[in-house]
């Protein structure tokens, strides 16, 4: 089993001698790695980030790009921004300008904060795009940026926007930033994000509006610094047909303002959108293209447009981020309990005599075999059923439910082992029965936070026993107090894990593709944080953690939410202080724990656990 490697792998990783490594340089295996960030002390979830991944996903974009160009004598530059808003994480983004370097690989900004990231790591001769709605204060930004050298386009959302432009300008004598439109096309994308691009959409101008700002930029001697029209249809964007007919509205709108005089207009962005897969399974696929074939329609098709209108081709931004940061990142968490791992023969309860249903269920247990599995399987549960009933009812008492209890459990794992050679087909029907829970050591709120608020699949698989049949049917709990911090079941998208003794081994699970949005979006639900996160350099013979950022302390979350630590501080002294603990050295030793905690994080030491 390897978990719909090939599907949203995308040839990062390979499964050998059961484990997960690295499909590149010394290809070392996740699991050791993980072994080692323990043994330097660090538990608890682990975020990973492989630039080498990042590296990968932006040669892969140029590549394809120049591919296509060269294939259909495009004459326009192919040029790509960051959008921070994807994962603004400083380990994520000083490595990605780094390595963006040679391409002049630029940052895309839509707050005055991200722009001031921009300004201070963007490489020289990079490009900055400006998105989002903006005051004087944001537009005065971009004037800074221009005059320190920067190749800046502040992208007008609304005319309010030109308007701001043109009071800044009548009293500026330094270098002007360039101007961008966002169109609002009658297109829009596919997916939970479609509602970002089409006619109702909360960015760009309309037909009408995009004639008034040029008649302003006109009006006011503007017009050369006007050289992109930005679009953008959706992230996450499943289906290509969409991008088609957006190119070929957007061509057509970029034509028309070139014929109305717009003589340094030049550039189309595409903005973002290009979709990852993130699908575990065969019968589902969340996008119906390639890279390849999305840089030749892009390609293609505006270069067909330009030569029909008799315009030049334009260069071709794209601002493309879940593309480049989703591969990235991993997050590693173990599992602390298995919640059926309590049921054991020793827990079971010897009695002169049990009811009749448990007895059959004593006979299941110890007549059940490979030929009879399925139909004692659905026999015990039965029981169970009427035998819960019987308790409601004062029929049975305590000690013949829990010896219910321990027998369904029992005869599950039994006949699941017996049946791990079958096909899973036959067990479907009851697996949301039989399923086993995991108690993962993370939040789900906060690593995750796309999978609870919109249901995104992120992949999820055990980092090694992968030589060994998976056979339990399984359902992820994190360690928050909430009923939503939970990946449940699915038996049309089923996850299967291992049968494992917490006792004697460690048994970690890897959530993969988590570079986009998640972490930025990560929420402090029951005050966790973000987790310990480690980069991984890789070269020929090992790799090299060249870097470890501890998860933030309880006491960083108090401050966080504006807590005063010192009014904390002397709150519990005097607490402790005034409790009933009456030996001094007791209570130095609580205020030692107490101090202690407060520089640690918020998740489960699952040493404790074994």
């Amino acid at each position: 089993m390897n978990y719909g490697l090939d599907n949203w792998g995308n040839g990062n990783f390979i499964i050998e001698d059961g484990k997960v490594k690295l499909s590149a340089k010394s290809k070392p295996a996740l699991v050791d790695m993980v072994k080692d960030i323990r043994k330097r002390g660090h538990t608890g979830p682990i975020l990973f980030r492989f630039p080498h991944l990042i590296k990968k996903q932006i040669d892969l974009m140029y590549s394809y790009f120049n591919k296509a160009k060269k294939e259909f004598d495009y004459q326009g530059e192919f040029n790509a921004v960051y959008p921070l808003k994807v994962n603004q994480f400083p380990n994520f983004v000083k490595n990605l300008v780094k390595i963006g370097k040679s391409y002049n690989y630029g940052l895309e900004a839509g707050s005055k904060a991200e722009l001031l990231l921009a300004m201070s790591y963007n490489n020289p001769d990079a490009p900055i795009t400006v998105n989002g709605f903006k005051d004087k204060e944001m537009i005065t930004l971009g004037f800074i940026a221009a005059n320190m050298g920067y190749d800046i386009t502040l992208t007008i959302e609304g005319l309010n926007e030109l308007e701001n432009i043109v009071q800044i300008t009548s009293s500026h004598k330094g270098k002007l930033p360039n101007i961008g439109l966002r169109v609002r096309l009658h297109s829009s994308g596919s997916g939970i994000w479609a509602k970002s691009g089409g006619i109702n959409s909360k960015f760009g101008l309309t037909s009408t509006e995009l004639i008034e700002a040029v008649s302003i930029l006109i009006k006011n001697d503007l017009l050369k610094y006007f050289t992109m029209i930005h679009f953008h249809i959706g992230s996450q964007i499943t289906d290509i047909a969409p991008v088609k007919k957006a190119l070929r509205e957007v061509g057509n709108i970029y034509a028309e303002l070139k014929k109305m005089g717009s003589f340094n207009l030049n550039a189309i962005n595409l903005g973002g959108g290009l979709a990852v897969e993130y699908s575990q399974h065969d019968n589902v696929v969340l996008r119906n293209y390639t890279l390849s074939e999305y840089a030749n329609d892009v390609i293609y098709l505006l270069k067909e447009i330009s030569t029909k209108k008799g315009v030049k081709e334009p260069d071709i931004y794209i601002e493309s981020g879940r593309f480049i940061a989703a591969h990235h990142a991993l997050l590693v968490a173990p599992v602390l309990e298995l919640f059926s791992g309590e049921y054991t023969d020793k827990k079971l309860i010897e009695k002169k005599s049990h009811p009749p249903l448990v007895q059959e269920l004593f006979d299941l247990y110890r007549t059940i075999n490979r030929s009879n599995a399925l139909e004692f399987l659905h026999d015990s549960i039965d029981h169970m059923e009427s035998l819960l009933t019987l308790f409601d009812l004062g029929y049975i008492d305590l000690q013949d439910r829990s010896n219910t209890e321990v027998l369904v459990n029992l005869i599950i794992k039994k006949a699941v082992l017996l049946l791990k050679d079958k096909h899973f087909k036959e067990l479907i029907s009851i697996q949301d029965r039989v399923q086993e829970r995991y108690l993962v050591n993370f939040s789900i709120f906060q690593s995750l936070p796309d999978f609870w608020g919109l249901s995104q699949h992120f992949p999820i698989m055990p980092l090694d026993k992968l030589d060994q049949k998976a056979t339990r049917s399984a359902s992820i709990w994190d360690i928050t107090c909430d009923s939503d911090g939970e990946v449940s079941f699915n038996p049309q998208k089923p996850l299967f894990l291992h049968d494992v003794d917490l006792k004697k081994e460690d048994y970690f699970l890897g959530f993969f593709l988590l570079g986009a949005y998640q972490e930025i979006l990560g929420m402090k639900h029951n005050l966790f944080t973000h987790p310990t996160e480690v980069t991984i350099e890789l070269n020929e013979s090992s790799y090299e953690v060249t870097n470890i950022l501890k998860a933030q302390s309880i006491s960083y979350i108090f401050e966080d939410l504006d807590y005063d630590m010192d009014e904390i501080s002397q709150n519990l002294s005097y607490k402790i202080e005034n409790s009933c603990f009456v030996d001094t050295d007791i209570k130095n030793w609580i205020l030692k724990e107490i101090n202690s905690l407060l520089e640690d994080n918020c998740y489960l030491k699952n040493e404790e656990y074994r």
